[in-house]
């Protein structure tokens, strides 16, 4: 069956770095685009950032540009965030998402999410 499993979350001070991971199974990882969202407390989930499949361009949140970098390993099955200069208003769930469409269906995966924490 279709998995995301996101790691790497925790507990960081402001100004510090995290690596997300996010491990997927059950697809074919490379034909998809893949992204991460997150979600504070009370808010909205956003999209941070997104990595796309074939010409593996990026595009991230203007909130985190220069700050966070979204990479994948297509033989690994695997998309990173990693994130520098952390703030407090990084502090969120974060979750990893797969992507992809045909001229009929679009396929959408989700994982159950990481937190991150910044905080001193």
């Amino acid at each position: 069956q279709v998995q995301l499993v996101e790691s790497g979350g925790g507990l960081v001070q402001p100004g510090g770095s995290l690596r997300l991971s996010c491990a997927a199974s059950g697809f074919t990882f490379s034909t998809y685009h893949m992204r991460w969202y997150r979600q504070a407390p009370g808010k909205e989930r956003e999209l941070v950032a997104v990595i796309y499949t074939f010409t593996i361009g990026t595009n991230y949140a203007d909130s985190v540009k220069g700050r966070f970098t979204i990479s994948r390993d297509n033989a690994l099955n695997t998309v990173y965030l990693q994130m520098n200069s952390l703030k407090p208003e990084d502090t969120a769930v974060y979750y990893c998402n797969a992507i992809t469409s045909t001229a009929r269906n679009v396929y959408e995966y989700w994982g159950q999410g990481t937190q991150v924490t910044v905080s001193s």
